[in-house]
């Protein structure tokens, strides 16, 4: 009989012992705010619920202004027409990402540009997204993904060469800081992601911070069917600019609730994450292997997930080496979200290419482990052992 699990071996570990955090986080002090919050009547309208967490997390992330909202689609969207940009334009977008960043672009009827990835950080290449750049271009979404963030210092420079404005899809990157200042708060304007699997969720939500107070003013009228901030609901004071579409994409109290409960917690966490992935470089020792790198000027990196990245030469696919990990108990996705314009729901007609072959490779050789399992590095040896074993054994896989 093999020694390996997926061929009839005892495994590392037995997948319900494998410590991972069980998600989304849930507590009794939470549940009775939410009490509280249900009887007061003040689920939505611009609620003092909302109004807190935006102010929390925009301080949080080096910014003046958040702009609360349903889900981290929407906020690309608002952030898009915000930025004035109009059916036609060009929005570059990196070839790696989930189907949002590019679909975001469609939903305002401009044209999204796929630009390849760089092969460390695995988010988009200041030099690819240079060369993608046309008369047309108005805007770049450089997206912080699974565990990298984009570097921002060099993307900024070359968009404010070609007057280029920068939205930063933060949607993996809450608490992230590139030199200490949060990520969001480089760019014109940043989008953050609260879905169910998030490292801050509320099952759905979003938010877009800037240091603009234009910006804040047009997200905020983009959001809220065209009213100011300062209007009460049902007395609009002026209207939205002629050139904005609006819609209605508020959130809800409760899910600031949520969120302003967990960022209590989102330091200490985002810590025990970056110490996992530390102690987890240990299986960079191990031929074929590698870790998706942080960002250059990551501190602290964020995290949503990480990408392990496997040597077709030695390892053969990624898929086979991950089917063997799991069965050893290590509780690795079968993938990631490969190339945008190879998802089955990106359905886009309208988009340019303009070449991503490090993004096709990532999408073929990397698995990811999920943040849930990257709080506990008493875990790190577990799966080292795990590695070192399928990898002594890969030809019976």
């Amino acid at each position: 009989m093999s020694v390996l699990a997926c061929n009839g071996g005892t495994p590392v570990i037995e997948p319900a012992e494998f410590k991972r955090v069980i998600w989304p986080p849930v507590d009794e002090e939470t549940a009775e705010l939410l009490k509280e919050l249900y009887l007061s009547r003040k689920w939505s309208f611009n609620s003092e619920m909302e109004q807190q967490f935006e102010r929390e997390f925009a301080e949080y992330h080096d910014a003046e202004y958040g702009i609360f909202m349903a889900n981290g689609t929407v906020t690309l969207e608002c952030s898009l027409l915000a930025l004035g940009i109009k059916p036609g334009d060009e929005v570059i977008v990196p070839g790696l990402t989930w189907i949002a960043t590019a679909m975001a672009v469609a939903y305002v009827g401009a044209i999204p540009v796929f630009a390849d990835i760089e092969n460390d950080t695995l988010c988009l290449s200041p030099e690819a997204f240079e060369k993608a750049i046309t008369p047309k271009t108005k805007a770049v979404i450089p997206v912080h993904l699974y565990a990298g963030m984009a570097d921002l210092d060099a993307i900024i420079d070359i968009a404010k060469k070609h007057n280029i404005a920068v939205l930063e899809d933060c949607a993996h990157m809450q608490g992230g800081k590139w030199r200490g200042r949060g990520v969001g708060s480089w760019g014109n304007i940043g989008s953050f992601s609260f879905q169910q699997s998030k490292t801050l969720s509320s099952g759905e939500g979003g938010i877009c911070i800037t240091n603009d107070r234009e910006l804040a003013d047009r997200l905020y009228r983009a959001k809220h069917i065209g009213y100011s901030r300062f209007d009460a609901q049902g007395a609009a004071l002026s209207g939205p600019p002629a050139d904005l579409p609006c819609h209605n994409y508020r959130g809800l109290a409760f899910s600031a609730l949520l969120l302003s409960q967990q960022l209590k917690q989102l330091p200490e966490r985002i810590s025990r994450m970056n110490e996992f992935y530390n102690d987890l470089k240990v299986i960079e020792t191990i031929p074929g292997i590698r870790l998706q790198a942080p960002g250059r000027q990551a501190s602290p990196q964020g995290c949503y997930a990480l990408e392990i990245i496997f040597d077709p030469e030695i390892w053969g696919t990624a898929a086979q080496a991950s089917a063997a990990l799991r069965a050893e108990g290590i509780p690795l996705s079968s993938g990631n979200y490969g190339p945008v314009y190879k998802n089955m729901l990106f359905n886009c007609q309208n988009f340019r290419n303009t070449g991503c072959p490090t993004a096709e490779f990532i999408g073929t050789q990397a698995v990811s482990l999920s943040h849930t399992c990257m709080e506990y590095k008493e875990m790190v040896p577990v799966i080292e052992k795990a590695f070192r074993k399928v990898y002594e054994f890969r030809k019976e896989i």
